[in-house]
């Protein structure tokens, strides 16, 4: 449990929780009747149990919230919290069945307790800790287009006509001696070896997807993977393949 102060309404619900646990496990001994209970009226076997479980369990909450802040591992704070508590919980059930069943009120009693009544703090506290585990953390991982630089582009986009210069890069595909450039203001074949083009976009912002494809990351819309191979949705309806050999880094920008 966290020993950081709490706001009250917090607070609230971790003991409604807890006493919710705590009536439960309290009924069910009741209904059980172990230890001989069961020979006791049925009445007073309910009204045992919950004094013991509810009040001993209590008693083992408050010295787990005051021994918390001191011990970090929450199993190991289980044990000892438990061994801790067992005698002054032992207490409380000896002198429960002194006023309920007429039990002795001695030394020997209260041993003979001990053994019967640590087991059972140790169930409760485990059951408690399992209740208040922390939940692992949930991380949403989302990726992020940073638009390029312009000057990462520049002598690729010098050799587009005009009116393709200034336009959005989205695919380089590759068509034997030549390059079909992709961009939002439609495509056009220049004469580069597709090698050349890899490098001068090697600063860019995108990927080799194929053999034969570049496609800048802030145009892809989609990514799907089927039985080793994949196939990117680009901007403008456009549809890149993706090779097996170049799906890893996809899959490091977390597409898949």
């Amino acid at each position: 449990m966290n020993s950081k102060a709490k706001e009250p309404g917090a607070v609230a619900r971790q003991w409604g929780v807890d006493l919710g646990m705590l009536i439960t496990i309290g009924l069910l001994m009741g209904f059980l009747g172990p230890f001989g209970s069961n020979r006791v009226p049925a009445v007073e076997r309910y009204i045992y149990w919950m004094i013991c479980i509810v009040g001993g369990g209590v008693i083992a909450v408050l010295g787990d919230q005051a021994l918390g802040r001191h011990l970090v591992v929450t199993w190991r704070r289980v044990i000892i919290v438990s061994a801790l508590m067992t005698p002054p919980v032992a207490l409380l059930v000896l002198c429960t069945e002194h006023v309920l069943i007429g039990g002795r009120l001695d030394l020997p009693g209260f041993l003979r307790l001990l053994w019967r009544v640590s087991p059972i703090v140790l169930a409760v506290m485990t059951v408690r800790a399992l209740v208040w585990r922390r939940r692992p953390a949930l991380v949403e991982t989302r990726t992020v287009i940073a638009p390029p630089l312009p000057e990462a582009e520049a002598t690729f986009r010098r050799r587009l006509s005009a009116k393709r210069r200034a336009a959005r890069l989205i695919a380089v595909e590759a068509h034997d001696h030549y390059l079909k450039v992709h961009t939002d203001a439609g495509a056009e074949l220049i004469t580069l070896r597709f090698s050349d083009a890899l490098d001068e976009l090697a600063s860019a912002h995108g990927w080799r997807t194929h053999r034969s494809w570049w496609v800048a990351a802030d145009a892809v819309e989609g990514v799907r993977w089927r039985r080793g191979v994949g196939e990117m949705r680009l901007a403008d309806g456009l549809t890149a393949p993706v090779s097996r050999t170049y799906g890893q880094v996809l899959k490091d920008a977390g597409w898949f």
